[in-house]
């Protein structure tokens, strides 16, 4: 099996004057994830590092530089999902950790749950070995100015990975911030096993970004992977999963990526943009704001 990986950082409409910064931004943390691939480390590993880096890159809202909620703290979501095992960690609401991403792993891998929130998560993490961390550094000067202005809009800028490795294992995961000035407490679609990600050995992966609210209510990652269950392709399952999501909800916005148990990549978007890369024939790595471009790129 041929591995590869996909990410992306979010669905949604922001101004053209961020598209480079954001595809770069995700093409430097596919170097990441893919070097782990091609050195012969699994599905699991490498969307966890690919995640690990697009949360520390402030251009997104998943971690470092995430949204204030109403209250001026930032509240982490995220998730990853084994698909050897069809077993997935999450958390929400996190509070004192850098990268949720690596406590979303721990509760999967050392622990009987699957699913902590609010300060259980950020309790946890510290027994399973991270360092907490003061809320303020996850805040940068440019999210403060912009909570200041009391703006409830923006763009999405969740962050995802997706793989396949060369032992046909899949995996999955999700981070993000939420919205901006959001109610304390709100979860969105991002560590909601099913919605925000879904990964499945035999079947494939894929990875949902947007409106969380409606994500959830349609579970679009699940739709995506059903469809790949039933024998259509990466890239026909995710125009699916997008079509139906336009056809449910008015004036939609989502983004999704998929990836099948041969290895085949897909993408589908509802949203003006969705920022997201691939891995191409060749070994290249490239990324787009429009799954129209990937379809160019790739030919």
């Amino acid at each position: 099996m041929k591995p590869t990986i996909m990410a992306h950082g979010g669905a949604w409409d922001w101004d053209d004057s961020l598209d480079a910064g954001k595809k770069a931004g995700i093409e430097q943390a596919l170097t990441i994830g893919n070097a782990v691939l091609q050195n012969g480390g699994s599905a699991l590993d490498a969307v966890e590092s690919t995640v690990v880096a697009l949360e520390d890159n402030p251009i997104f809202d998943a971690g470092l530089g995430g949204y204030l909620n109403e209250d001026g703290i930032v509240q982490l979501d995220t998730m990853i999902i084994d698909g050897a095992r069809t077993d997935f960690g999450a958390v929400a609401g996190v509070t004192s950790v850098r990268n949720p991403i690596v406590l979303a792993r721990k509760i999967m891998e050392d622990t009987e749950q699957c699913f902590i929130v609010g300060t259980g998560a950020d309790s946890i993490a510290t027994s399973l070995g991270i360092k907490p961390i003061a809320n303020t550094e996850l805040v940068t000067p440019a999210m403060r100015a912009y909570y200041e202005t009391a703006r409830t809009d923006g763009p999405n800028d969740t962050v995802g990975a997706i793989a396949i490795d060369s032992y046909g294992y899949v995996a999955a995961a999700t981070s993000t911030s939420g919205t901006p000035r959001k109610p304390a407490g709100r979860v969105g679609d991002s560590p909601v096993f099913g919605a925000g990600g879904y990964a499945q050995n035999g079947i494939g992966a894929a990875g949902a970004t947007g409106q969380g609210e409606q994500i959830m209510r349609l579970m679009l990652s699940k739709i995506a992977c059903d469809a790949l269950s039933s024998g259509m392709s990466a890239a026909e399952a995710a125009d699916l999963a997008a079509e139906k999501f336009e056809e449910k909800f008015q004036d939609s916005m989502s983004g999704i990526i998929v990836i099948d148990r041969n290895g085949s990549i897909g993408a589908a978007q509802t949203a003006p943009k969705m920022t997201f890369g691939w891995i191409s024939d060749d070994g290249s790595i490239r990324s787009a704001t429009n799954a129209a471009d990937m379809i160019k790129q790739t030919r």
